[in-house]
């Protein structure tokens, strides 16, 4: 992605991201809806579509709707992939609860190097996707979770 000056790029990856589902959802992509979603004020927002539409990721004209470029729509899918897959592995493999797993997620997507992005999504769907359902160990860690301790016959079991 492009730089911005005075700004993170990860903001501008919010930005994307939240326009994307907008319209996924098939609310109007307006800077009020957009203000709203990110919690941020109206003049954040026109900021940020003013760079967005500069770097030629977003077309908004005053007070119109946001629509996303295809480069646009190709970052924002990117970010939201990857908000996905970390939620997924925080939820399903490590038992966070959605609310933690997806603001952890959404800090997450923007630090990740794409070789561990790659990797993580490797692991998940070879646990996730293991054709004898869910791994012994998995369940012995969900267990470990849920009481503190390991369950000595899970355990016993794992070691033959």
């Amino acid at each position: 992605m492009k730089d911005f000056p005075g700004q993170q790029t990860e903001s501008m990856e919010d930005y994307l991201e939240t326009i994307a589902l907008l319209k996924e959802e098939g609310r109007t992509v307006s800077v009020t809806a957009i203000s709203k979603v990110m919690g941020v004020k109206k003049p954040s927002v026109d900021w940020a579509l003013r760079k967005l539409s500069e770097a030629g990721l977003v077309l908004h004209e005053k007070y119109g709707d946001v629509k996303l470029t295809d480069e646009g729509a190709m970052l924002a899918e990117d970010v939201y992939k990857r908000h996905r897959m970390l939620r997924q592995f925080l939820v399903d493999i490590l038992a966070i609860d959605d609310e933690t797993a997806n603001a952890d997620a959404c800090r997450m997507e923007h630090v990740l190097s794409r070789t561990s992005l790659s990797r993580l999504e490797m692991f998940i769907d070879f646990v996730l996707k293991n054709p004898h359902g869910t791994p012994e160990w998995l369940k012995g860690f969900n267990y470990y979770i849920e009481y503190g301790k390991r369950d000595n016959d899970l355990f016993a079991r794992c070691k033959r």
